[in-house]
């Protein structure tokens, strides 16, 4: 069958569509990941299409950051060696998987789960930072020793966001300090290489609006 013509199977076209909606996967690398496991022993699917159905039902998010979590609270907050009164606010779960491979960073995390972009209907609200700013009111401890890094990406965007962030806990009495400008602009954190994302970490400097 050449590539083009009418699936032999319905079952075959309908794997090839789903597995082609995921994103960065084109029409003949999703035919070919279906052939792949049409040649994979049964329990190997089966287990391969149970861990996703896990993933999607039964994932949780931190009650504390809303980083991804097995559990209520995440393993990265509930270790009590991590320095609680350093909290990095990131766009997504990526970039703290991002900045925990630099092995530069022992804080905690604060993820908004995107940014705001008007051109795509998100605002604020849409976002956790109200759940920050109800989270550093609510620190247990002297709220003058808390630093938030601003860690989103060096774009229009990650700018407009971590300034309106500000405005909203500048008030606070916190400190609040960005990302040492290793990062190009329009740089994105899950694709700085570790050595620049860690030294940009390390480097941080006060947050200036």
């Amino acid at each position: 069958m050449s590539f083009g013509e009418k699936y032999p199977s319905r079952l075959l076209e309908d794997a090839v569509g789903a597995i082609g909606s995921l994103p960065g996967v084109g029409k003949r690398s999703a035919l070919r990941l279906a052939l792949h496991l049409l040649k994979q022993p049964a329990e190997n699917v089966h287990h391969f299409t149970e861990a996703i159905d896990r993933l999607r039902d039964d994932v949780r998010y931190c009650r504390v950051c809303r980083m991804i979590s097995d559990d209520d609270v995440c393993s990265i907050c509930a270790d009590r060696s991590r320095d609680s009164h350093t909290i990095c606010v990131v766009e997504s779960v990526r970039d703290v998987l991002s900045i925990e491979n630099t092995g530069q960073y022992h804080g905690v995390y604060h993820v908004l789960g995107g940014i705001i972009s008007p051109i795509n209907g998100i605002g604020p609200s849409d976002l956790t930072i109200k759940e920050l700013v109800e989270r550093l009111k609510g620190f247990d401890g002297d709220i003058h020793q808390v630093e938030v890094i601003m860690a989103l990406s060096g774009d229009v965007e990650g700018d407009t966001t971590a300034f309106y962030i500000y405005r909203q806990i500048s008030g606070l009495g916190v400190k609040v300090t960005s990302l040492a400008r290793g990062l190009g602009f329009g740089d994105d954190l899950e694709y700085a290489d570790q050595l620049t994302l860690g030294r940009s970490i390390v480097n941080r400097q006060e947050f200036r609006p």
